[in-house]
């Protein structure tokens, strides 16, 4: 059995830095990655159990990672060495149980919920965010029963998804997978979770005008979940700022109302809101403004399209970024973050939901199953990391590792 193991290497962390210059994702072969020979990890009691990886999904957290851009604030809240991947279909060896304490038959498939919260390093009482089902919020994800890691996939004592041997996943972790899923559609549930909460948190309102700047895998999943979780019962205008040709028709299929290039964008939400110009921003603008990108451009031009006293949601991971922040204080505006997930109660919902159980409807009504575009063997691991920071300009939206051999596959292979 093999596995993708970052180790904590600083002459090869520079290196990958230096290399990524040239494309996100182009340093993997140089950098603290290394495809080793591995076991499986240790089950730390009866509440976990051994998942074998089918697919695995290269998120744009590990590209950061990777490409040596992350920020500082993550280094207390992982262990090295560990084997990423965080986005994970996979089969449970021995059988198991779920998040709700339901019986997984040995062979069955899953998903994991990463967060690696109270439950899974077993800390009782639960701290009140994880009390309320706010998990992602936890502040424990570096104590406990485990070695510090805020995810499976960062977390020494867990394994992760780049690998062909087994992952630990705790009870609260697992969610089974729908016998009709394909592997492909089951993979993209973690990421569209994160859409989910950062669309179902962002108090979109009836009439709303709309804005998604970036249209790779969150920017769809985003789009996505204004159409089908608020769209029906909170009708909105939605419009997307999308880069490349096939993200346009991505958008459109998924029910944006308008898309356009990013750098029309801003011209598209003056129309809708009937806004003025004034020294490069709006006068009015969007009501709430999605960013799936994450760096100092998209927040910049988040800031300058949302009204006076709208809302920006911060979806697309940041580091260290350089945004001028007076039309926040002079504006009155809300710049918010939407991570991970927990429970969220949709538009007249008569009670939360998981939102991974709401990102296995979005992702079967959606079909965004289909946005996995590319899956690698490991050990074509390089190409697999570049292919993954250049998506968008190559036609491809997510790319994934496929730990499959041909026994166990279910589903198309794309």
């Amino acid at each position: 059995m093999k596995a993708l193991v970052f180790e904590r290497n600083l002459p090869r962390f520079a290196a990958s830095r230096v290399v990524s210059l040239l494309g996100s994702g182009r340093g993997a072969g140089i950098g603290p990655l290394q495809l080793l020979e591995t076991g499986p990890p240790d089950l730390p009691d009866d509440t976990w159990f051994h998942l074998t990886p089918l697919l695995s999904g290269i998120c744009g957290s590990d590209l950061a990672t990777l490409d040596g851009r992350s920020s500082r604030y993550f280094e207390s809240l992982v262990s090295f060495p560990f084997v990423p991947g965080h986005e994970v279909v996979g089969v449970l060896e021995g059988g198991g149980r779920d998040h709700a304490g339901h019986a997984l038959a040995p062979g069955a498939r899953a998903v994991i919920e990463p967060v690696l919260g109270c439950a899974p390093r077993h800390i009782h009482p639960l701290c009140p965010y994880c009390a309320e089902g706010a998990t992602g919020l936890c502040g424990n994800v570096a104590f406990g029963a485990l070695e510090p890691g805020l995810q499976t996939g960062f977390c020494a004592d867990t394994g992760g998804g780049w690998s062909t041997a087994p992952l630990c996943a705790h009870s609260s972790q697992l969610h089974a997978v729908p016998e009709a899923f394909s592997d492909e559609d089951a993979v993209m549930v973690e990421p569209t979770a994160c859409a989910v909460h950062a669309v179902l948190s962002a108090d979109v309102a009836e009439g709303d005008v709309v804005a998604v700047i970036g249209a790779g895998t969150l920017g769809l999943a985003v789009t996505a979940a204004l159409h089908y979780l608020v769209g029906p019962g909170v009708p909105c205008t939605v419009t997307v700022g999308a880069k490349h040709v096939h993200q346009r028709s991505r958008a459109e299929a998924l029910g944006a109302d308008t898309v356009v290039s990013p750098d029309q964008l801003a011209r598209a939400v003056r129309r809708q809101s009937g806004s003025l110009v004034v020294a490069g921003r709006l006068t009015d603008g969007a009501d709430v403004v999605f960013d799936c990108v994450g760096s100092s451009e998209s927040i910049t031009q988040a800031l300058a399209m949302v009204r006076p006293r709208g809302r920006v949601v911060l979806v697309g991971m940041p580091g260290n970024v350089s945004v001028d922040l007076a039309p926040l204080w002079h504006r009155e505006l809300t710049l918010v973050g939407a991570y991970a997930y927990g429970a969220e109660t949709p538009p007249h919902a008569p009670a939360p939901h998981r939102t991974f159980e709401l990102a296995i409807s979005l992702v079967a009504s959606a079909g965004l199953g289909s946005l996995v575009s590319a899956a690698y063997p490991l050990e074509r691991y390089e190409e697999a990391i570049a292919h993954a920071g250049a998506a968008g300009r190559r036609g491809a939206v997510k790319v994934v590792f496929d730990l499959r051999n041909r026994s166990n596959r279910k589903g198309s292979t794309r």
